[in-house]
């Protein structure tokens, strides 16, 4: 019968030769499921290269999606520097796809007066811009990518989430209901924004815009929030940056709240 202590030291190395073969194994299974990952991302990769090259531009977009799944729930075991080459990947063929999507979009002169709709079909993870309308009310059910509001007057857009940024640019008397991660307003005035946006909303050569939240609702606008990947339960929509107003001690001139009596609460 072994002593006591030459038990006790059998028992730790026994466990410390455990414990090396449950490491191994591991780094085993994590060097295999990057392999695996690998050769996936490359292959759908190529396969979305393609479609961008010379394929149906909503099959790409599909592809693209499936990508960045594959990345998303990937990250766990991959190297930092293989989850940002694959990013920037990803980025680049959002970039292509974007491009892509502008070479194909018809050009259009600015409606007037005009009730205009589309639906999640045609906005999934697009590149949407309203140009040059007039007396037009808007309403974009669906997740679109990145929305661009540009010279428009009198109109009324109500937006569904978009996945990266909105960009309002030279509008005046405009209701503008928009749920998003970054919005951007230059050369505007006399707008009511209705807005979620998870970081702080930023203006620019703007006078009399007025900010409240975000109060659209559709059926299937929380699949969409989901698809989007927007924060439900985050909403900066009072934390307004004035890029002209550079005063601490002073609130900026150019925006302001609207008061909770003036809010519109019922759009349709």
């Amino acid at each position: 019968v072994l002593p006591e202590r030459l038990q006790r030291r059998e028992a730790e190395r026994q466990q410390g030769v455990e414990r090396q073969r449950q490491k191994k194994e591991a780094q085993v299974v994590k060097e295999e499921q990057s392999e695996f990952f690998v050769a996936a991302f490359a292959r759908e990769r190529e396969a979305v290269e393609a479609l961008l090259a010379a394929g149906p531009v909503e099959e790409a977009a599909a592809r693209l999606q499936g990508l960045q799944k594959l990345l998303t729930e990937s990250v766990r075991f991959l190297a930092p520097y293989e989850v940002r080459q694959a990013q920037e990947t990803v980025a680049r063929l959002q970039g292509n796809l974007a491009a892509r999507r502008q070479q194909l979009q018809p050009k259009k002169n600015g409606a007037e007066g005009e009730e205009l709709e589309l639906g999640p079909a045609e906005l999934l993870q697009r590149d949407v811009e309203l140009s040059e309308l007039r007396g037009c009310r808007v309403r974009l059910r669906g997740n679109a990518n990145t929305l661009r509001v540009r010279d428009c007057r009198g109109c009324t857009v109500l937006c569904g989430p978009v996945s990266t940024s909105v960009l309002v640019d030279g509008c005046s008397d405009c209701v503008l209901v928009l749920a998003c991660q970054q919005l951007r307003t230059h050369r505007t005035r006399d707008c009511r924004f209705y807005v979620q946006v998870t970081s702080r909303a930023v203006v620019e050569g703007c006078a009399k815009v007025f900010f409240a939240p975000y109060s659209w609702s559709y059926p299937g606008i929380e699949r969409d929030f989901e698809s989007s990947g927007l924060d439900r339960s985050r909403n900066n929509w009072n934390q307004v940056d004035d890029f002209d107003w550079l005063a601490i001690d002073k609130p900026s001139p150019n925006w302001s709240l609207i008061p909770e009596e003036e809010r519109i609460g019922c759009w349709d």
